[in-house]
C-alpha cells in the first residue's frame, strides 16, 4: 500500500463543486489502494477578505492577531472537505496544524517548521482507512500560540508531511496544468515543462513563478520528496520536480520568471569604514524585512560607499524609517527608496557549463528598449532589475531570445 500527499489550493477549492470534484480526487486515490493525506488552502479570496477585514478595524494589526485570523480560513476547508468525503460514503477527519502537533518557530506570518509531533496519530488513523485532511499553512509555537507560514504556505505544508512520512509522491493540485517556462498569461507562447530540477525550481520560485512556495521546494530537495504538480481540473500528467541525475538533456535556460512590486533602497554616501554594513542589514533584519541583491559602490578616496539593495514592497515603509534612523546618526548619507521595481531572471542548471547567456539575456532586452537598473548572477541565475512597467514586455523578450517556447534539443550547445 502507497502513501499520498494530496495538496489543494484555493481556486481548487473555490465553491462546493470544487470541493467534490477534489474529494473525488482523494477518494480516487484511496481506492487505488494508497493511504492518503489531504492538504487544503483556504478557500479563494478567503484570505484576502480576512486581510481586508483586518485592516477595516486597525491599520497596524498585532502580527499574532493576524495570525489567529488568518488560519481560520483553512480550518472551514479542511471542515467541508471532509464532509464532501463522508457525502461520497468514505471515512475522513479534519485536523488543524495544531491538532497534528505541526510545530514552528514564532516568526509570526512567516514562521518555519520545526516538527510534526503527532505522528503516531495519523499513522492509526491512516491504517484504519481514513482520509486525513490537513490544514496547510499553519502550526503552533512552543506556547500553542497559532502561527502562519506565509503566502502559499500549504505548498511548504504538503511537502513537509510528505517527508515526515515518506509519502510515494505529493502532488500539487492547481489551476494550471503543470510548471511553464514563464507565466502563461504573460507569455502566452509559454511550454509546459515535463520535469525541471529543484535547483531551477527554487530559483524560480524565490524568482516571482507563483505556481509553487518556494521554502516547500527547499524541503523537497532536502528530503528528496517527488513533487508532481498538475491540474484539478483533468487528468493530465504535469510536471515533476526532481533531482539533477547526470546530463539528462543540454538544456541552458529552463525557464524566465518576472517579479513585481519590489523596491530599491539607495544609501548614499555611507562612511567606509568596517562595521557599517553590519550595522545596517542588522536593522533591516529585526525588522524582518527579506533582502534582495546588494550592491555597494566605492567613491573615490576610498572615505564614502554607495549602499543598494531591493526588498518586497510591502516593506517600503519599515525600510524608509530605517533610513531615517540611519541618516539621523551619519549626517550627510543620502537615502532615497525607490518603488514600482521588478526584477525580469532566466533560470537554468545548464548555465554551469555555457558561456553567453548574460549576453543574449542583455542583447534582448536592449532590443526591447527595457532599461537594466541592478544586475545579480549567480551559478544558475541572471537577474535584471527593470521599471515595473516594462516587465511583461521584458519577459516576453527574454523568453523568446531563449526560445524557450521550442522542446529542448540534444546537444543544444547554444
Amino acid at each position: 500500500m502507497g502513501l499520498i500527499v494530496q495538496k489543494f489550493g484555493g481556486t481548487s477549492l473555490a465553491n462546493a463543486e470544487k470541493i467534490h470534484r477534489a474529494a473525488r480526487r482523494a477518494i480516487r486515490a484511496k481506492l487505488d489502494n494508497n493511504q492518503v493525506i489531504v492538504v487544503v488552502s483556504a478557500m479563494d479570496q478567503s484570505t484576502d477578505e480576512l486581510v481586508d477585514l483586518a485592516y477595516q478595524i486597525t491599520d497596524r494589526p498585532s502580527r499574532r492577531e493576524m495570525d489567529q485570523l488568518l488560519a481560520t480560513g483553512e480550518q472551514v476547508s479542511i471542515a467541508l472537505m471532509a464532509m464532501a468525503i463522508h457525502h461520497a460514503g468514505h471515512d475522513a477527519i479534519s485536523f488543524t496544524g495544531g491538532q497534528i502537533g505541526l510545530k514552528t518557530d514564532r516568526t509570526y506570518g512567516r514562521a518555519r517548521i520545526r516538527d510534526i509531533t503527532e505522528r503516531g496519530r495519523i499513522v492509526s488513523l491512516l491504517k484504519q482507512g481514513s482520509i486525513v485532511i490537513v490544514a496547510g499553512f499553519q502550526g503552533v509555537d512552543e506556547s500553542f500560540n497559532i502561527t502562519t507560514l506565509g503566502r502559499g504556505g500549504s505548498d511548504t505544508t504538503a511537502v513537509a508531511l510528505a517527508a515526515a512520512f515518506k509519502a510515494d509522491v505529493c502532488e500539487i493540485y492547481t489551476d494550471v496544468d503543470g510548471i511553464y517556462s514563464a507565466d502563461p498569461r504573460l507569455v502566452p507562447e509559454a511550454r509546459k515543462l515535463d520535469h525541471i530540477f529543484y535547483d531551477e525550481m527554487l530559483e524560480l520560485a524565490s524568482l516571482g513563478a507563483q505556481v509553487m512556495h518556494s521554502r516547500s521546494i527547499e524541503l523537497g530537495k532536502n528530503y528528496n520528496v517527488r513533487i508532481h504538480v498538475r491540474s484539478s481540473y483533468t487528468d493530465a500528467k504535469g510536471t515533476d520536480i526532481v533531482n539533477v541525475a547526470g546530463d539528462l538533456e543540454q538544456v541552458i535556460v529552463r525557464g524566465a520568471a518576472l517579479k513585481k512590486n519590489l523596491a530599491r533602497v539607495e544609501l548614499g554616501r555611507v562612511p567606509n569604514r568596517p562595521g557599517i554594513a553590519s550595522e545596517i542589514f542588522r536593522r533591516v533584519a529585526e525588522r524582518e524585512i527579506i533582502v534582495d541583491d546588494i550592491i555597494q559602490v566605492i567613491h573615490e578616496g576610498g572615505t564614502t560607499a554607495d549602499i543598494s539593495f531591493t526588498i518586497e514592497g510591502g516593506d517600503i515603509e519599515a525600510a524608509r524609517n530605517i533610513g531615517h534612523e540611519l541618516s539621523a546618526e551619519m549626517p550627510g548619507m543620502k537615502v532615497q527608496v525607490r518603488d514600482k521595481m521588478a526584477k525580469v531572471s532566466v533560470v537554468g542548471v545548464g548555465m554551469r557549463t555555457h558561456t553567453g547567456v548574460a549576453s543574449r539575456m542583455f542583447e534582448a532586452l536592449r532590443q526591447a528598449n527595457v532599461n537594466i537598473e541592478n544586475i545579480s548572477t549567480s551559478e544558475i541565475v541572471i537577474s535584471c532589475v527593470i521599471n515595473q512597467d516594462d516587465g511583461d514586455k521584458a519577459l516576453r523578450a527574454v523568453h523568446a531570445a531563449f526560445e524557450l517556447d521550442q522542446g529542448p534539443r540534444n546537444g543544444d550547445s547554444k
